[in-house]
């Protein structure tokens, strides 16, 4: 049963099919991270989808599962897919990776979606890709000087082009497979055509601002919705 055909059971209906369970999987950004070394779980992304949920009808309980780890790949994350995502038998899935993926190959960044993909249509969990931010364009003056040498790489890495094609295969991935897409990333370079998007970065790198995480909950929404 999809979230918009849940959220309005009633009590009988609460008592045989239960909570609205969404697992969030991803990296840092689905973990919590802002600023160097500081972790929000109130203003992060899952945590508003929950709270807009409620807004609309606040008698089914929603349950966020979250299973973002900070620094981690779609492909390390293979082998916690039973213990972090299929333990919770959640309703819907959120797969939010490409932050990190995008330093390794884009073989093993697609296969290891495929996977992810396959396994969430295999158990019929509704799933959706959440295309992550952007990466800095340029290294900012206050830019932190130990993140200084690994700000160069991500800003060559947004300004190459690499980044894009990773998110252009990801959409194409889901897409093909007729996974939901929301593609937020898409949002982010709308924007970069008239703000400064590094300075919408906490850490100046990769970690969104915390009202950032509002264009992610209300995309995600909008998606689950329809």
């Amino acid at each position: 049963m999809r979230i918009k055909d849940k959220i309005n059971l009633d009590y009988d209906g609460l008592c045989k099919y239960g909570a609205i369970t969404i697992v969030a999987f991803g990296d840092s950004v689905t973990h919590g991270a802002v600023g160097n070394g500081e972790i929000n779980y109130e203003t992060v992304y899952w945590n508003r989808l929950k709270q807009k949920i409620n807004e609309v009808r606040n008698y089914i309980p929603v349950n966020v599962i979250n299973s973002g780890i900070g620094g981690i790949t779609a492909k390390d994350s293979l082998e916690r897919m039973d213990r972090d995502v299929f333990s919770h038998h959640p309703d819907l899935v959120i797969v939010c990776f490409g932050l990190n993926d995008v330093n390794g190959t884009l073989e093993d960044y697609i296969s290891s979606l495929e996977t992810i993909f396959s396994e969430c249509r295999k158990r019929e969990i509704e799933t959706v890709l959440l295309t992550p931010n952007m990466l800095n364009t340029y290294i900012a003056d206050d830019t932190l000087e130990e993140l200084k040498e690994y700000a160069e790489i991500t800003a060559e890495m947004q300004n190459s082009g690499r980044m894009d094609s990773y998110m252009k295969a990801a959409v194409a991935l889901a897409e093909s497979m007729n996974i939901k897409v929301c593609d937020c990333y898409s949002k982010w370079k709308k924007m970069s055509e008239t703000e400064d998007i590094t300075l919408l970065l906490a850490n100046r790198i990769n970690h969104p601002v915390r009202e950032m995480h509002e264009l992610f909950a209300e995309s995600i929404f909008e998606v689950i919705m329809k």
